[in-house]
């Protein structure tokens, strides 16, 4: 006979504390993500399965630090599920493996290539530098003024004391 396993459900408002419970309540204990699902209203319901132990152990420890990172909207474990709730257990809104797409170009949508990176990176160290060698004052920004960074504001051509 198949032993049933438990279900724990933990609803947080905002997806960064379900990212944390789910994060906490994996490494807490031996329990399986079974998945999330996004609801209206920013809430976002995360749930995991195990012995019955295993789960009250990893959803007290989510609770705990999901509340750390935001709010949590409700916690419950079911011990053994009856099978006819399976529908909500294993909806389609669960989202832990990816669903392959249509064509390539829409599979690659979330992929970085690593050398367009690297170039996006150089390029915009450039940008900086050329910046930063057209002036030499960051107060007036005008590449006459003798003014350095770091210089005292008397320094620069344009800079009016008070007492003037």
């Amino acid at each position: 006979m198949k032993r049933k396993q438990a279900l724990g459900i933990i609803e947080t408002f905002g997806f960064a504390a379900a990212v944390e419970a789910a994060d906490t309540a994996v490494k807490a204990a031996n329990v399986k993500l079974l998945g999330y699902e996004l609801a209206k209203g920013g809430l976002t319901t995360i749930k995991v399965v195990g012995d019955v132990g295993a789960v009250k152990a990893a959803i007290s420890a989510a609770e705990a630090s999901a509340q750390k990172v935001g709010k949590v909207a409700a916690v419950h474990v079911i011990p053994r599920p009856h099978d006819e709730i399976d529908i909500f257990i294993k909806s389609k809104a669960d989202s832990i493996e990816t669903v392959p797409a249509e064509n390539k170009e829409d599979a690659n949508i979330h992929k970085f290539n690593e050398s367009d990176v690297k170039e996006k990176k150089e390029e915009e160290i450039q940008e900086v530098d050329q910046d930063e060698t057209s002036y030499t004052c960051n107060l007036c920004k005008d590449p006459i003024c003798p003014r350095k960074k770091g210089d005292p504001h008397s320094n620069c051509i344009h800079y009016q004391s008070e007492n003037s």
